[in-house]
């Protein structure tokens, strides 16, 4: 059994012989979102903002998740009847023959008290200065992980986050794609703040989904 913080990209590509695109089909309306914000959604985004700004090269990693962007998912509101937002809960899937585990920062997961079907991985908040690790590698291998407990029937989605920095990461069968970055502490929070719901709706119908296929 190998953890996913043992992973790199490299490893990662060699192993599961994973294909980097600039985009994939799947991630289209993910890439040219343009919804409008609330003027509600934008004070609390432009106070988050402040204080990111102010302690951005300060923050530790857990300082950086308590006080940014654990705020940022509960204001978007992941929490339904039949899913949840989960930290730190550990799953396993064996792919290729490699049994890969571990417990990403956050997960979005069908099931509202215990994680049954995880269909996004948040994998890895790094500080902004001397960060460690390889977050791509790591956040990579546990979407491996939940693209095959979700049986290849749709995409896995991810984000890792260095210091300000959001890159958002999609996984289609081997195939992989790393959107550029989105600076938390320019207007473009306004574009993390999009995809974030852009998810949410992605995850609903998936969700919508797999209670229709329980029901058959």
């Amino acid at each position: 059994m190998s953890n996913f913080s043992n992973w790199t990209l490299t490893k990662l590509k060699k192993r599961f012989d994973l294909k980097p695109t600039l985009q994939l089909p799947e991630t289209e309306a993910w890439q040219s979102i343009n919804t409008a914000i609330s003027d509600f959604d934008k004070y609390f985004l432009n106070k988050m903002q402040v204080h990111l700004a102010d302690n951005i090269f300060s923050w530790n990693e857990a300082e950086l998740a308590q006080h940014f962007i654990g705020p940022l998912f509960t204001w978007a509101n992941f929490t339904t009847e039949y899913s949840n937002i989960f930290h730190e809960r550990s799953y396993t899937a064996t792919v290729d023959g490699e049994e890969l585990n571990g417990e990403p920062d956050a997960i979005i997961a069908f099931g509202h008290d215990e994680p049954e079907k995880p269909y996004f991985c948040f994998q890895e908040y790094k500080k902004e200065l001397n960060p460690s690790g390889d977050p791509i590698g790591q956040c990579l291998a546990a979407m491996l992980a939940a693209q095959e407990i979700n049986e290849h029937k749709h995409p896995v989605y991810g984000i890792y986050v260095v210091g300000q920095n959001w890159y958002f990461m999609a996984l289609a069968g081997k195939r992989y794609s790393i959107s550029p970055s989105f600076s938390a502490v320019s207007d473009e929070i306004y574009e993390i703040y999009w995809r974030l719901l852009w998810l949410k709706q992605t995850i609903l119908k998936r969700i919508e989904n797999e209670l229709q296929a329980r029901e058959k």
